[in-house]
């Protein structure tokens, strides 16, 4: 009986040709509305998982051939980078991703692909500061902000590609000796989330933070009064506005190694760079589309204002990972 099932089921039939598994480390109302719109323009039934990053990574790696999963969707090229040097994605060649996401966005080889930009600038409480006083990353680490800053953890994936790219910036031993002027200037050993490190600020447990523009923008936008009313009390400055940039990151997916429809995975990979999900990303998530052209949000223009981004190629956040992981914890950062 299985065999003809497999028989009558083959590769050109719509019962594997029209569907799409994914795998998904960015939570369901963060992505679900864009597969939908995939699937009433194609016809092609994405059926979702969403979990924490690491645990999907892990499930991809037990599952190896036998998964279901065609794509993974992580936020983080950190994360990306770890999942390429698993071995759970494969390398896809695209002329339309290629021609649409700049090469610093995405794995030089293919293997992943980055959807959506999301910076992590210096985010400080309104009017316990003088913004003039602000300059950049490493500043931070100056003694006047003793007993004034609150970071998550090390362990926290974005801090560690902040790192990352300093050390591409800077070297490793400039970097580390950053790192513990940083710690020895923080206010409260590291804990919580982004969200978490803003209330902080809000609440005056420090003055000054570093947090994902995205995470101040959904809680301007919260249905809780009291998220609104912590995002209010906080502003951003855009650091190293005069050298390299703002450190930015990606949300970005990867068709898996062993996909039993990558053909159709390719397709919602291409359809994820489109201009209308690109548009859907900046006006909906408050991100900034990888795709060149897009319009960002009117309102975070307006909000927060334009900046210089940081050009690195995102592919060396994963690759120096390791070596920001061992600084930090050589630092003192917990």
């Amino acid at each position: 009986m299985l065999l003809g099932v497999v028989l009558c089921v083959g590769p050109g039939q719509s019962a594997t040709a029209e569907e799409v598994n994914l795998y998904s480390a960015r939570k369901e109302e963060l992505i679900k509305p864009l597969l939908d719109k995939f699937t009433a323009k194609t016809g092609i039934k994405v059926n979702l998982v969403t979990g924490s990053a690491d645990a999907l990574l892990k499930r991809l790696e037990t599952e190896g051939k036998n998964t279901p999963a065609d794509m993974f969707v992580t936020t983080d090229a950190g994360r990306l980078h770890r999942a390429k040097a698993a071995g759970v994605l494969q390398a896809i060649s695209s002329p339309v991703l290629e021609k649409n996401i700049p090469a610093e966005f995405r794995d030089a080889k293919g293997y992943w692909f980055g959807l959506s930009l999301r910076a992590r600038p210096i985010m400080y409480a309104k009017g316990r500061l003088d913004p003039a006083e602000l300059s950049t990353y490493e500043a931070l680490a100056d003694a006047k902000w003793k007993g004034r800053i609150c970071v998550r953890s090390s362990e926290n994936i974005y801090n560690q590609s902040l790192v990352a790219s300093m050390i591409v910036a800077n070297g490793e031993e400039a970097t580390e000796k950053w790192a513990e002027g940083l710690v020895h200037n923080l206010a409260r050993p590291p804990r919580g989330g982004d969200e978490d490190q803003i209330k902080a600020a809000a609440a005056g447990q420090c003055d000054i933070t570093i947090a994902n523009t995205y995470y101040l923008g959904g809680m301007l936008h919260s249905r809780d009064p009291s998220e609104r009313a912590a995002a209010e009390k906080i502003a951003i400055f855009w650091p190293n506005q005069k050298d390299r940039g703002v450190h930015v990151n990606v949300s970005g997916a990867g068709v898996t190694r062993w996909a039993p429809h990558r053909d159709t995975a390719v397709k919602l990979l291409e359809y994820l760079i489109t201009d209308e999900a690109q548009e859907w990303y900046a006006q909906v998530n408050n991100e900034y589309p990888a795709k060149p052209g897009i319009p960002e949000s009117p309102a975070l223009i307006k909000a927060w204002g334009r900046f210089k981004a940081d050009t690195i190629s995102l592919s060396q956040l994963g690759e120096y990972n390791a070596a920001a992981v061992k600084l930090m914890d050589r630092a003192g950062w917990k």
